[in-house]
């Protein structure tokens, strides 16, 4: 009964500032209408608080789906905060793309050689596939805002140093800064996603965040070029600190901290590192409402807040796991093709067509139109086909809930859309070398970028949704592993990729990286059919640790209990001691006492008599 009414007290003070439907800054009406939402529509805190100190996205054992709701944010205000982190997520593709028109200029003006040129887009693909290892632990720890914030001053001050070289060295080691800077931001915007959406509607959600970030790979060739072709090539870097900058100002002003550790559902107040001025005043009118922010679920993510210095640890881990392994390498192929077409357009069709640089932006238009439609229409595709089995095999579709996952084959959810996507991008690639090998009219190069932008943008993204669907809690460390795949095979590959045309040839050079990978894609098949039952096995593993971890705290506690009850026995028995060596000398002494006292009393009953009659007298 006690714990009846503490829940349903705890449900009383909860919703503290749960947002309204339309705003990042709930009005009070919007509070008290959420204080009277019916129980099965608001978490309840102590539950929430169990959660939050497992450390992981809430994971049920006994239901396969929780009733407790995931997020506090409305529909809207998810989608203005997943658009306004994709953003900030189109510095880092924008960053490798914008410089791409502007290589034979930069190698004209420092005096070197393509090759060198082309080492540092190799560099900055390094470290940006490193740095985001580093920031996305510290993240997931510390919050998404403090890490954003990290993250656009070394990105602000690279670009303005780049602006302001004019030598090889200095511009290769100030690109490696500019993509420490920048590259997190891919991981941190999945983080986002993660933090406000469930596995049942993550494929749309990651779409909004894949059109934001592929118009950085679109509009970056575009931008460079007409700056190239008009300012110069340094101005390149000028345009990127303004833009950043503009953002980084919005950013630090307004948008919220999400971060499941920092603030659970949305609806606790985050510490003042992590606060907006969005958060300032949902506060506040939260306080105006006479709302309490519920004391046990606020404990939890306090408990599991902590700003620590970044560590790479936890996204080598998520590398080292098996399946995740299989994923990472398999869509890290499949983005090294992607970087070999990218970075090998200005060698090819200037040497080809004779493109200058203005043109040579012009020809990124198709590959990024191709990914502009994958990243719309993928999403609703994978949502579908999540649905779908959901319906196959019993397993209930609910909204904002979280639910688990151990016996959903996500795998095969996800991978039936990938893998015919996979193919398709993989026979354009072949195609679209051949094309430029035979010198065809530049139509045919252009519709064949369209087909394999379309279809390498669509599978990446999938796999990339996996990623985080089966590593619940770490979105931003899944994400930072996927980038170091991607991002090492990716400088792998734009180092070798001129060297291989001009040995193998165009046609021959594409046709072997696609061959390559088309090899290995029956691994993806096993996966569909093996990965459920790694998950079980990983899961079960993980069980038994927390169960050891839990016994081994336990044993230690009851020794320690033990002990202390040992040294009170030691100091408590000096005492009894004592108190015994009192009692027999009491008991000793009794009867002389006893017949002093009488001998008192006989002598004052003679004395009274006498003293009377002097009185009277």
């Amino acid at each position: 009964m006690a714990n009846i009414q503490r829940e349903k007290n705890a449900f009383v003070a909860f919703p503290a500032a749960l947002p309204g439907a339309g705003s990042l800054f709930p009005t009070a009406n919007d509070q008290g209408t959420m204080a009277k939402t019916k129980p099965d529509q608001v978490p309840v805190p102590e539950r929430v608080a169990e959660e939050l100190e497992s450390g992981v996205e809430p994971n049920s054992e006994q239901p396969v789906t929780s009733d407790v709701a995931y997020s506090a944010f409305t529909g809207p205000q998810k989608k203005a905060i997943v658009l306004s982190a994709a953003l900030g997520a189109v510095f880092s593709p924008m960053s490798t793309t914008i410089y791409l028109p502007a290589l034979n200029e930069i190698a004209r003006d420092l005096r070197v050689s393509i090759s060198k040129i082309n080492l540092t887009v190799t560099s900055f693909l390094i470290l940006q596939g490193l740095a985001p290892m580093m920031i996305a632990g510290f993240s997931d720890g510390a919050g998404r805002r403090p890490a954003y914030i990290y993250c656009f001053i070394v990105y602000i001050a690279a670009n303005i140093g780049l602006a302001l070289q004019r030598n090889y060295a200095a511009l290769l080691v100030l690109r490696c800064l500019q993509s420490a800077g920048s590259s997190g931001t891919v991981a941190l915007c999945n983080g986002v996603v993660a933090d406000l959406v469930t596995s049942a509607d993550r494929g749309m959600y990651v779409g909004y965040t894949s059109v934001a970030s592929i118009l950085g790979p679109i509009a970056g060739p575009i931008i460079g070029g007409v700056i190239a072709q008009y300012l110069g090539w340094w101005w390149i870097f000028w345009f990127l600190t303004i833009s950043s900058a503009t953002y980084f100002v919005l950013f630090f002003l307004f948008l919220p901290e999400t971060c499941r550790k920092v603030v659970g559902d949305g609806s606790i107040p985050p510490p003042k590192l992590n606060q907006s001025l969005t958060g300032i005043i949902r506060e506040r009118r939260r306080i105006k409402a006479g709302i309490v922010v519920d004391a046990a679920q606020q404990e939890a993510v306090r408990k599991n807040y902590r700003l620590k210095f970044p560590n790479p640890l936890s996204t080598l881990v998520i590398a080292g796991d098996k399946e995740s392994g299989l994923i990472l390498f398999c869509s890290g192929l499949l983005v090294a093709i992607l970087y070999a077409t990218t970075t090998g357009i200005p060698y090819l069709f200037g040497k080809i067509y004779g493109f200058d640089e203005l043109q040579l932006g012009l020809v990124y238009i198709p590959f990024g139109a191709g990914s502009v439609i994958s990243a719309l229409s993928t999403g609703k595709a994978i949502d579908w086909n999540y649905r779908r089995h959901a319906k196959k095999n019993g397993f209930p579709l609910t909204k904002n809930r979280h639910q688990d996952l151990t016996n959903f084959p996500i795998e095969k959810a996800r991978l039936e859309v990938a893998l015919p996507l996979l193919y398709i991008g993989n026979i354009g690639s072949i195609a679209y070398g051949w094309t430029l090998d035979y010198r065809t009219n530049l139509a045919g190069p252009l519709i064949l970028l369209f087909v394999f932008g379309y279809g390498s943008m669509a599978a990446f993204q999938v796999m990339q949704i996996l990623m985080v669907d089966i590593n619940p809690g770490n979105a931003a460390s899944a994400t930072a592993a996927n980038n170091l795949f991607r991002c090492l095979l990716g400088a792998g590959s734009t180092a070798v990729v001129v060297p291989m045309i001009d040995k193998m040839g165009v046609g021959w050079a594409y046709t072997f990286a696609s061959l390559v990978w088309i090899a290995l894609s029956p691994s993806l098949w096993l996966l569909m059919k093996y990965g459920p039952g790694w998950r079980k096995d990983k899961k079960e593993k993980e069980h038994r640790k927390e169960k050891a971890k839990a016994e081994k705290a336990g044993t230690k506690e009851a020794k320690s209990d033990l002990d202390l009850m040992q040294v009170a026995q030691i100091h408590e028995s000096p005492v009894v001691e004592e108190q015994v060596q009192e009692e027999k000398v009491a008991e000793t002494h009794a009867p002389e006492a006893e017949e002093q006292t009488q001998l008192e009393f006989i002598a004052a009953s003679h004395i009274a008599p006498a003293a009377e009659p002097n009185k009277v007298n």
